[in-house]
């Protein structure tokens, strides 16, 4: 059975779109696991501990046969191998994966939260969702109605490398 699933990424130490690139790549090397959509990447400022580097940020979709806890322990083997150090809650990475939404399912553990209890709250996720969800809803997530709950808006789809920009376009049909 295959199960659909959004995925989170972020990074801000060393080459930040590259680590991102490095982790969709590892992502679609694991059995079981295929990327089907990946969105614009963005760069954001940091959310919660401000005093770092800005991040890179993109949203991704999957299709899987691995349960929401495989998938899981995935990406924090992903995130491992690159050399992540959780040393700092919101600070500094050079990757984050996180999984958003498993199909419609609500799952509450010590482990995994979905969906994720934070997302609504996240201009840096919902934007990147919104470029990869079709009429602007993923499984059960109303994401336009999640932004325009949000009463600050500084990403925007641009050119540069500052705060807001489209770095790079990796939309896959």
């Amino acid at each position: 059975m295959t199960e659909t699933a959004y995925l989170a990424l972020g990074s801000n130490m060393g080459e930040a779109k590259q680590n991102l690139d490095d982790a969709v790549a590892a992502l679609g090397l694991v059995p079981g696991i295929k990327v089907e959509s990946v969105s614009s990447y963005y760069i954001t400022k940091p959310w919660g501990v401000e005093n770092q580097p800005d991040f890179v940020n993109a949203c991704l979709c999957v299709k899987t046969s691995l349960s929401p806890q495989a998938l899981l322990g995935v990406c924090l083997g992903i995130e491992a191998g690159m050399g992540r150090v959780r040393m700092i809650k919101n600070g500094p990475r050079i990757i984050d994966i996180d999984v958003l939404l498993y199909n419609d399912m609500y799952i509450n553990t010590d482990e995994l939260i979905l969906p994720h209890p934070r997302m609504a709250e996240r201009e840096f996720v919902l934007v990147p969702l919104l470029d990869i969800a079709k009429d602007g809803k993923v499984l059960n997530f109303d994401i336009k109605k999640a932004l325009s709950e949000l009463k600050n808006s500084d990403i925007d789809k641009g050119s540069s490398d500052t705060p807001g920009s489209v770095l790079k376009s990796v939309k896959k049909d």
